[in-house]
């Protein structure tokens, strides 16, 4: 298995993220069908709130020292209600280092550092997501976990919960 590191973005390093949520939101587009603007660009319209807004937490993801992803962890949940909630809001191993543990290995670094309540939701036609979450969430979950059908503002899909406080 090759290093794995999850770190905070710094401010200083948005510009590395918004590059890598260019990749993401490109593989994405099969399931969401977003064009990109007249700039070229899909512009994740939440970048900035994880310098401004309470509750949002950006990390890369290295892999033997070089970037292989990010994830973005939210309190804004669709299932968990409780006010200390966290969500996987996105999710991005770069194509080279899928396949490999290496995306299961992430989940549970963040997870740990969050204990709690958390959520996490695949688009309906994500079906690569859904095995994925479906694999890693019963293993870091030992199987304790409620799986339910999510209706957000723009697509339907499935989400999974779970609490980990007593997770050591």
């Amino acid at each position: 298995m090759p290093d794995i590191q999850v770190i905070e973005v710094q401010e200083e390093q948005k510009p590395v993220l918004r590059q890598l949520i260019e990749l993401y939101e490109y593989d994405f587009s099969e399931f969401n069908d977003r064009d990109v603007n007249a700039f070229g660009r899909y512009e994740y319209r939440y970048l900035d709130h994880y310098w401004t807004d309470e509750g949002r937490y950006p990390f890369f993801v290295l892999v033997d020292g070089a970037y292989g992803g990010f994830l973005l962890v939210n309190s804004h949940c669709y299932l968990q209600k409780s006010g200390s909630s966290k969500s996987i809001a996105e999710f991005f191993i770069m194509r080279k280092y899928r396949k490999q543990g290496i995306g299961g290995a992430v989940a549970a670094i963040v997870f740990d550092k969050f204990k709690g309540d958390w959520e996490v939701l695949q688009h309906g036609d994500n079906v690569p997501s859904q095995i994925f979450w479906q694999k890693v969430i019963a293993a870091y979950t030992s199987g304790s976990y409620q799986l339910s059908t999510v209706e957000t503002e723009s697509w339907v899909g499935q989400g999974y919960t779970f609490n980990n406080a007593s997770k050591s």
